[in-house]
């Protein structure tokens, strides 16, 4: 089962949220949290593999609450919003966030990425990552120490910067002409040394260390 705790100050919408949850039968609702500090909390006592939050609350808001979770949880954070370009989007996915969907999202469509949030999967296109990133790198820090991609082979670096522009495993094959599952290795092997726990982080990374860079094109080796 997959254990799924429910963030949302607004308690029509989380109640929304449980009917869905509850037709499926590999999901269990695990609690419900009104608040960033009541979703940390429950996190720490309930154990979920999955937090499904809300961005916008009062009090602790859902980035703030992304960030404690996953600095002291090994449950993934599934971050909700109405709107796809969220001023708080591109926050929570530096916090630690796995993705994000609508609010409006089809139910079939949340139970999917719920399931592949607990599988350590990214829930967030690549095309809409890139979008939130470029909407949002001028207002993000300046880029960071690029040194922690030295443990990257040329390849890899390679691989990464094309997936920080959006590039499905699929079209980084066609772009390296490999195959795609030559690419998936790669992906692999490049989250495994950069100790990260996805493909939206790995995007994150590659916009901090500058290696991609608003507009799509990647910055060369330095």
């Amino acid at each position: 089962m997959i254990r799924v705790l429910l963030v949302d100050d607004q308690e029509l919408m989380r109640a929304g949220f449980h009917m869905v949850l509850g037709a499926a039968e590999d999901i269990e609702v695990a609690g419900e949290a009104g608040d960033g500090d009541a979703a940390v909390r429950l996190t720490a006592e309930l154990d979920p593999d999955v937090v499904l939050m809300d961005i916008r609350m009062p009090g602790l808001n859902g980035v703030e609450a992304t960030r404690r979770i996953v600095a002291s949880h090994p449950a993934r954070v599934l971050v909700m919003t109405t709107f796809d370009l969220d001023e708080y989007v591109y926050s929570a996915l530096k916090a630690g966030a796995s993705g994000f969907l609508l609010k409006d999202t089809a139910p079939g469509e949340l139970i999917s990425a719920l399931r592949s949030v607990a599988t350590g999967d990214a829930v967030v296109s690549p095309s809409i990552t890139r979008r939130l990133l470029d909407r949002f790198a001028d207002s993000a820090d300046p880029p960071q120490d690029d040194s922690a991609l030295n443990v990257l082979t040329e390849r890899e670096r390679e691989v990464l910067a094309l997936v920080a522009r959006g590039l499905s495993n699929t079209e980084i094959a066609a772009h390296l002409y490999l195959s795609e599952a030559t690419v998936k290795t790669h992906v692999g092997r490049l989250l495994a040394k950069l100790d990260l726990r996805d493909r939206v982080q790995a995007v994150v990374l590659a916009y901090d260390t500058g290696l991609a860079r608003p507009g799509g094109a990647p910055s060369r080796p330095s």
